[in-house]
């Protein structure tokens, strides 16, 4: 079975990618490690690993109605069933269809008595499959992009991860994108465990609690990850964390070697090995080894 680990945190610039990609970097020494990065509106674990090229690109296609003039009665139950407002008939005409506005749910194709919808695809973005090879460390990186202009997150993020899933054997990181909407709630989804990560500043207070929120309501377990830890005032955020009922806290240093490991895209635990960022996360690593 494959164990799913989340990295969250609702607001942005907290450091998931960073947490996620390290720790894809550790556990990739003696498992089959899977990364899948599922900010599909701004996916940046490739440039933190310093991956100059995404392999094997594939279209994430979702289903459009088409119809077919021919035998379409202008019945009007495709526009009745569409929760979204897709399909519009109007008083002396064939059903329009709006692209923008149809989440591929199927639901006039299955719904429509006289068979008079086809089947057609929409390519809400690219999915990559690419090996990634840093020293020892060996692991596979999925990543999602939507085109530019794209509305439809959250079936993206689904389509995305099953293709991750079907690749995954042992590990797998999922890296969410900033929120707490429903693309965040889907990639939550079938965690072992999230890791919620946030920083010692006012927003960063405000976000955990707003994602703190969503994982409980999910009934999944958290640890909190304080990330440049040391920059302000952290006791608020572990107040409230435990008064989420979050199993653990850790803790990682602000210190310039994490600047320093952006600026030369590697992974500071294969970087510098020896800073203390680095042995924070190794810490981490160790712990989540012995995680039940």
């Amino acid at each position: 079975m494959v164990i799913q680990i989340t990295v969250t945190g609702g607001k942005g610039g907290t450091g998931k990618s960073f947490v996620a990609v390290n720790l894809a970097v550790l556990y990739s020494v003696d498992r089959d490690t899977v990364l899948a990065d599922l900010d599909l509106e701004a996916p940046n674990d490739h440039i933190l690993l310093g991956v100059s090229r995404l392999d094997n690109e594939e279209p994430i296609k979702l289903f459009l109605p088409f119809i077919d003039y021919r035998t379409c009665t202008n019945c009007g139950v495709c526009a009745k069933i569409c929760d979204t407002g897709a399909i519009l008939v109007p008083p002396k005409g064939f059903p329009i269809v709006f692209p923008r506005l149809c989440s591929g749910c199927m639901a006039c194709y299955y719904a429509c008595p006289y068979k008079a919808i086809r089947k057609g695809w929409h390519v809400l973005g690219y999915s990559y499959v690419t090996k990634v090879e840093i020293s020892r460390h060996r692991f596979t990186l999925v990543t999602g992009v939507l085109r530019e202009g794209e509305e439809h997150v959250s079936p993206g993020i689904s389509i995305v991860k099953n293709k991750a899933l079907k690749i995954a054997r042992d590990i797998m990181i999922v890296d969410t994108g900033a929120g707490t909407g429903n693309a965040i709630s889907m990639a939550i989804q079938n965690s072992r465990l999230v890791l919620i990560v946030t920083e010692p500043t006012p927003l960063g207070l405000h976000d955990l609690e707003a994602i703190l929120k969503i994982v409980n309501n999910m009934g999944y377990r958290s640890w909190v990850i304080i990330n440049r830890f040391g920059l302000g005032d952290h006791s608020k955020h572990i107040k409230l964390a435990k008064n989420y009922g979050v199993e653990y806290i850790h803790k990682i240093p602000y210190h310039m070697d994490a600047i320093e490991s952006y600026v030369k895209q590697r992974p500071i635990v294969a970087y510098k090995p020896s800073s203390p960022v680095s042995s924070s996360f190794k810490e981490l690593y160790y712990l989540l080894k012995d995680f039940k």
